[in-house]
């Protein structure tokens, strides 16, 4: 990494903003307030020092920059150059100038030529890499309020990167809650937390940055992830509409529900009893809400103290995840269980080969290629996922692209 100290007067910074990302993936959203960009104002104007600023030089000819630290404030700087905000009303003279409540262009010049002429003190980093830079915006910001998730999203590894994508699903545009501070990442990486460990567990602050830590070569290609994606789209065709009861915690126990109901139930063609059996059950709770406490159902009660403490405790993911699949499945019986044998045994699969003479049948990648012993794969027909068995008569011989390009789909 090299390190070198540049002054920049405001009025470079501003003629070359188009060139500053200020808000690159490990950055926080805008979170200051309008007193807060005016007190910096204000102090730039009386000439006081404000703290450093850190930027990545990521691009040449024209030069690129990454904010690693100062985006506040350079967000600040910006916005006031452009008129979107005055300073105070409050605003002490300056110089025997009242400037309060002038916005840029209502600046007397000597108070303009100060803005314009401040002098911002600029670290620019050169020759980083990505883990070097998240590393010093943990370091910079220590001491400063972060969001456990906005740490996170500047830890290094592919989890990291892994959950950025998964958070942009169009699922969670769907849900009662909005993104405010990286949530929907938040609700992201319990998800993966949750299906990594293959069923519920702690989900709390601790326990997603160990698996963040312990997950820093994740394999975003890998079963896991690709069980997750799936099951975000499943609740996506479920829930294609903005749906209010979607809260943080329905989400979590619905991602549990569908995800333990793909490996033993067939949901092809079910996401509309998801849907409907969700919203009636979320129609109830809210009419149990509604009695005297002495008069509700005993289990809705139970459900609201987990929906209301310790919600990311395994006790109480557990616990949601037992109740609504008994209700679900109440409400929608005739859910047909899959086959328990997934894997064709030995002498399926030598019959599969004899009969189909080792020739490739999915034909997605070949035009159905004379396949060696040791290099096929026995594919179901109808698939196991979709409640297909696992019989000769249901099974293929697919060459590896072939297969490889199904599992895929």
């Amino acid at each position: 990494m090299e390190i070198s100290k540049k002054p920049w007067p405001i009025l470079s910074v501003c003629g070359i903003k188009k060139r500053i990302d200020t808000n690159p993936d490990f950055q926080r959203p805008a979170v200051w307030s309008r007193s807060q960009k005016q007190l910096l104002i204000d102090t730039i104007i009386r000439g006081y020092d404000i703290p450093k600023l850190y930027w990545r030089k990521i691009g040449s000819n024209p030069d690129k920059y990454d904010v690693v630290d100062g985006q506040q404030r350079l967000r600040s700087i910006f916005e006031y150059q452009n008129g979107e905000f005055p300073l105070s009303k409050d605003c002490d003279p300056i110089d025997d100038i009242d400037p309060s409540k002038m916005k840029y262009a209502d600046l007397p010049d000597d108070l303009r030529l100060k803005f314009d002429t401040y002098s911002l003190d600029v670290i620019v980093l050169s020759a980083t890499g990505e883990d070097e830079v998240r590393e010093m915006f943990l370091r910079l910001q220590n001491g400063t309020t972060l969001k456990a998730q906005e740490r996170r999203n500047a830890m290094p590894g592919n989890m990291r990167t892994f959950v950025k994508q998964l958070a942009l699903h169009p699922f969670f545009g769907h849900c009662g809650f909005s993104n405010s501070r990286f949530t929907f990442d938040h609700v992201a990486a319990q998800l993966t937390a949750v299906e990594l460990n293959g069923g519920p567990c702690n989900v709390k602050n601790s326990n997603l940055n160990t698996v963040y830590e312990k997950e820093v070569s994740f394999d975003p290609t890998s079963a896991k992830a690709k069980k997750i994606k799936r099951v975000l789209d499943f609740l996506l065709e479920a829930f294609p509409e903005k749906t209010p009861e979607l809260e943080r915690y329905s989400v979590m126990s619905l991602y549990s529900l569908v995800s333990h109901c793909m490996e033993k139930y067939v949901l092809q063609g079910r996401p509309k009893d998801l849907a409907n059996w969700f919203l009636a059950f979320e129609a109830k709770r809210a009419t149990e809400e509604e009695l005297p406490e002495d008069q509700r159902d005993p289990e809705f009660l139970s459900y609201k103290e987990r929906t209301s403490h310790s919600t990311d405790a395994q006790d109480s993911l557990e616990w949601r995840q037992d109740f609504l699949l008994r209700k679900f499945f109440e409400q929608v019986p005739d859910i047909q269980p899959k086959d328990n044998q997934r894997l064709f045994s030995h002498e399926q699969r030598l019959a599969i080969f004899r009969r189909d003479q080792g020739l490739c049948r999915v034909k997605t990648k070949c035009e159905g290629i004379k396949c060696e012993w040791d290099a096929w794969e026995a594919d179901h027909i109808t698939a196991w996922s979709k409640g297909g068995k696992t019989t000769v008569s249901n099974g293929q011989v697919a060459c590896l692209p072939c297969n490889s390009s199904k599992g895929d789909r």
